[in-house]
């Protein structure tokens, strides 16, 4: 078990926080781009306000800790550490809450080269506190744009976390998947958990359209999100997502291990 302190010091070496490799100009654009409402960046988010770019700057100053000067234009983006800790104590609580009360959970990354062990370690947790770990719709084809134009994915899971496949992609159970910020997959997923099963999740974490998409449908969801996804922080400063982690979510997939363990130990899940 980390330390808060021990925490701390990893999420800067491991440049989750403090100067990550997302840059000032990646956010910029991305915040312009959610002022302008483009779907590629509101992740199935349909704000309650208009947001202007300011008002989006001043919103992921506050609650990640980016400069909050719009002349400051280039450069590595900037994530307050003690920010992050706080918000992976609200995420531990969220997870304990639900393992408590033994509910139905969903798990889905569109990162899954760099987050599906960290989603995969809470899964196994959670199914191990006797929460339902579900897996609806596996195996349907989704239709999703992307700049290349319409492409056809196959939805999966491994190790009780979503992810989607290319075409063409490894057969089910291997541990590759393409990167995505649509929330088509876990609007799939939930229909079919409530037509099929009858059932919805409790709680959905993961990242960009997951955690927009289930909680503009009214689903708590939590989940991190870099200096460059503004819709969960919105979401979140809105009322429909519960817990955005400002993290940068593109390091190496074993720079997550130590939050996974941090996280289960502060949710009382760890065994």
């Amino acid at each position: 078990m980390l330390s808060t302190g021990a925490l701390r010091a990893h999420l800067l070496a491991a440049r989750l926080a403090g100067p990550v490799a997302t840059s000032r100009e990646n956010s910029l654009r991305s915040y312009r781009l959610f002022a302008a409402r483009d779907p590629r960046v509101l992740l199935g988010l349909t704000p309650e306000r208009t947001w202007d770019e300011p008002e989006v700057l001043r919103l992921m100053a506050e609650r990640c800790g980016v400069s909050a000067d719009p002349a400051h234009v280039s450069g590595p983006d900037a994530i307050d550490p003690e920010r992050t800790v706080a918000a992976l104590d609200a995420f531990a609580e969220r997870l304990g809450r639900v393992a408590a009360l033994r509910a139905p959970v969903l798990l889905g990354t569109g990162h899954p080269h760099r987050l599906l062990g960290f989603y995969a370690g809470l899964a196994d947790a959670l199914s191990a506190a006797g929460c339902a770990v579900l897996t609806p719709a596996q195996g349907r084809c989704i239709d999703i744009t992307t700049r290349f134009g319409v492409r056809t994915y196959r939805l999966d899971y491994v190790r009780g976390v979503a992810l989607v496949r290319e075409p063409g992609g490894r057969p089910s159970g291997g541990e590759t998947g393409a990167h995505t910020h649509s929330p088509l997959p876990v609007r799939v997923a939930l229909q079919d958990a409530a037509e099929r099963y009858g059932v919805l999740p409790e709680l959905v974490v993961g990242d960009h359209g997951w955690v927009c998409g289930a909680g503009q449908l009214g689903i708590e969801a939590i989940g991190p999100a870099d200096t460059d996804d503004p819709a969960l922080f919105v979401g979140e400063a809105e009322g429909r997502v519960s817990v955005a982690v400002p993290l940068d979510d593109g390091v190496r997939s074993h720079y997550y291990r130590p939050l996974t363990r941090y996280v289960l130990h502060r949710a009382g899940l760890s065994s």
